[in-house]
């Protein structure tokens, strides 16, 4: 195992903050994982801390057959952003910022110094448009802020590799994963093996976030360059893992294992792996994801646990105002997967409380919230 460590720039005066990211392995193929770029979402740390121990006894034994890089603490600045005793882990407090949004786009960095020299040879094509990555981050000017500084060491260890997994969590959630529609297949046995109860797809959901930031590049080179064979040769989606308070042992080992036999099927370990279950959620495009909110404030009851499969009609959640008695059920307008409730039980304008996976598009436009 090597540990490599990053300062970041324009730390406090008599502060420091370093991001570290473990190496595991070699090989031709490169997988990078990171966990908790939302600070306060913990359940991916703790698979990371599971991933940490089972890659070192791999990598012992001779097991790996690939690269992997493994950042447990993505953000380090959120990890110390705490307010009143309750860590605010998804916005920085000096710009505030999402940690998860508005990472550099690599496309238009590379475009200019791989123009005229792709060809028709996908491989080759592959290595040219990383080594121009790389170049590219090289020749950026210094990070303006502790945050482009992060951001920047993040996208650079990932931008290389053939998969990337960004472990998230919603507030009380069913597992979920975010990706492209053109890596929805490959990524069904992951799915499985993580018992997801949806994967949402889309090509560019708005927001620049950093999974999209890692795949789509490859989108838009291929767009912009259609003579030349260029593969979407990163595979990235983002893992929301449960819900805020799933960080217990047992099902951290699990999805570590889950993970790690998901990497063996992708070449990057050896050995005997058990076989990813036939049964697995069906994507759906991220735009026929259903937002529900309520009606006015007052008191929330959820109707319906986070994963139940819901149809249009069915109550969610009752909102109740206990000075004049108002009182509303939110009803589902689609049939899905009710994949993400809201943490707080007050209802409040503009939150979201609950969200369904539909089949059909029903939203355009940006599909992120902040």
């Amino acid at each position: 195992m090597q540990t490599i460590d990053h300062e970041l720039p324009w730390g406090c005066l008599g502060t420091r903050r370093q991001l570290t990211v473990f190496r595991f392995g070699s090989g031709g193929r490169k997988a990078y994982i990171q966990a908790s770029l939302h600070a306060d979402e913990l359940p991916g740390m703790r698979v990371a801390v599971e991933l940490k121990r089972r890659l070192r006894e791999l990598e012992e034994q001779g097991c790996l057959t690939g690269l992997i890089e493994l950042a447990p603490v993505a953000n380090p600045i959120g990890l110390g952003q705490l307010l009143q005793a309750t860590q605010q882990g998804r916005f920085e407090f000096g710009s505030g910022k999402n940690f998860n949004r508005d990472f550099p786009d690599l496309a238009s960095l590379v475009a200019p110094r791989v123009d005229g020299r792709l060809g028709a040879d996908a491989e080759a094509n592959v290595a040219l448009i990383r080594q121009a990555m790389q170049e590219a981050f090289a020749a950026l000017p210094p990070a303006g802020s502790e945050l482009t500084g992060l951001q920047r060491l993040l996208l650079q260890h990932a931008c290389d590799a053939d998969l990337v997994l960004d472990l998230h969590c919603d507030f009380e959630a069913a597992v979920h994963l975010y990706c492209l529609p053109q890596h929805a297949a490959a990524l069904r046995p992951l799915a499985a093996r993580l018992h997801a109860g949806a994967v949402l797809t889309a090509e560019d959901s708005g927001g620049s976030s950093f999974d999209e930031s890692c795949s789509l590049p490859w989108l838009r080179l291929a767009h912009r360059f259609p003579q030349a064979a260029i593969p979407p040769a990163c595979m990235a989606t983002t893992v929301e893992l449960g819900g805020m308070a799933d960080t217990d042992k047992p099902l951290a080992e699990a999805r570590a294992e889950a993970i790690l036999a998901y990497l063996a099927e992708q070449g990057l370990i050896a050995g005997e792996w058990p076989a990813a279950p036939q049964e697995s959620c069906e994507p759906t495009p991220f735009e026929g994801a259903e937002y529900l909110y309520a009606p006015h404030a007052g008191v929330v009851s959820f109707l319906q646990p986070a994963g139940a499969r819901v149809k249009a009609g069915d109550p969610l959640f009752e909102v109740i105002d206990p000075l004049d008695d108002r009182h509303a059920v939110v009803r589902a307008s689609v049939d899905g997967v009710l994949f993400a409730r809201e943490r707080t039980r007050f209802a409040q304008p503009g939150l979201w409380l609950a969200k369904v996976a539909g089949r059909e598009p029903i939203r355009q436009g940006r599909l992120l919230s902040d």
